[in-house]
């Protein structure tokens, strides 16, 4: 079933809820949109309720010049659960998708949540330790993205090209399929997409991530490039988290049949 759900006046997310059983919310990361788990909706709503969101601004959802954060966006997801009348559900984010997981608990706590899948997302994205934190990035290579790319369409386009090559897959991409990974992103306005990717970089969310990997089962499922770093910044914030380590920043995608089988074991 494909829907909207009205999280403000005049403001819709879409939202696609397949399948029976214990939910699984699906939520995509800077700019992408619910497309990008295809293979985890084929797989996991076969056995479980699987819910995916184009968050507000994203994909099939409205486009609008407020709200374009993650406070808003945690916001909106409490609203999408309520409205859907999900309960106990596992909620699984992917890159700033994270942020708008923490942020639901930051805002409305645990309660009503069964366990946690945070895809590639360090809780803080930027530190002056970046050689001893997991981080996004040197502080003035994101910068050089927001000031230099995120300023245009062409911008963005190239923005997204490089990361998908560099960083999201670890095999040469076909014409096609790079095509379609830049055109994922271009429903995202680069004047929204600025908005996004500045509200991530500056949140902090280790508070959240530390007290509810306590409380819930959680999986992390981290990119090769980083894994080192991340498992030893996770083990000293989130000692009682599962850490597994998969292929690039869309692991997922690339190889779907590898993560299922994690996050299958995980839910179990």
């Amino acid at each position: 079933m494909n829907t909207y759900i009205e999280v403000e006046p005049g403001i819709e997310l879409f939202v696609q809820d397949t399948g029976s059983g214990d939910p699984i919310v699906l939520i995509p990361g800077f700019t992408f949109t619910r497309e990008v788990f295809s293979e985890q909706v084929k797989h996991f709503s076969k056995t479980h309720r699987t819910i995916v969101i184009d968050p507000r601004s994203h994909g099939r959802s409205t486009m609008t010049v407020h709200g374009n954060d993650y406070v808003t966006h945690g916001t909106d997801l409490q609203k999408v659960l309520k409205q859907l009348g999900v309960k106990n559900a596992t909620l699984a984010g992917w890159s700033f998708g994270c942020l708008t997981v923490w942020e639901y608990i930051r805002q409305f706590g645990t309660e009503g949540i069964k366990s946690l899948v945070l895809i590639d997302m360090p809780p803080k994205s930027l530190s002056l330790q970046q050689d001893q934190e997991w981080v996004e990035g040197p502080l003035d290579d994101m910068a050089a993205a927001y000031t230099n790319y995120l300023r245009n369409p062409k911008g963005q386009r190239d923005f997204i090209s490089a990361y998908a090559k560099g960083v999201m897959v670890q095999r040469n991409l076909k014409e096609e399929e790079l095509e379609w990974i830049v055109e994922q992103s271009l429903k995202t306005p680069y004047y929204i997409a600025a908005n996004l990717f500045s509200s991530g970089l500056f949140s902090d969310y280790r508070v959240e991530a530390a007290s509810s990997s306590e409380t819930l089962p959680t999986l992390y499922v981290v990119a090769e490039h980083w894994a080192e770093t991340a498992t030893t910044y996770l083990s000293k914030l989130t000692p009682k988290a599962s850490v597994e380590v998969l292929g690039g920043h869309l692991m997922f995608w690339e190889h779907s049949e590898k993560f299922n089988d994690i996050i299958e074991r995980f839910l179990e």
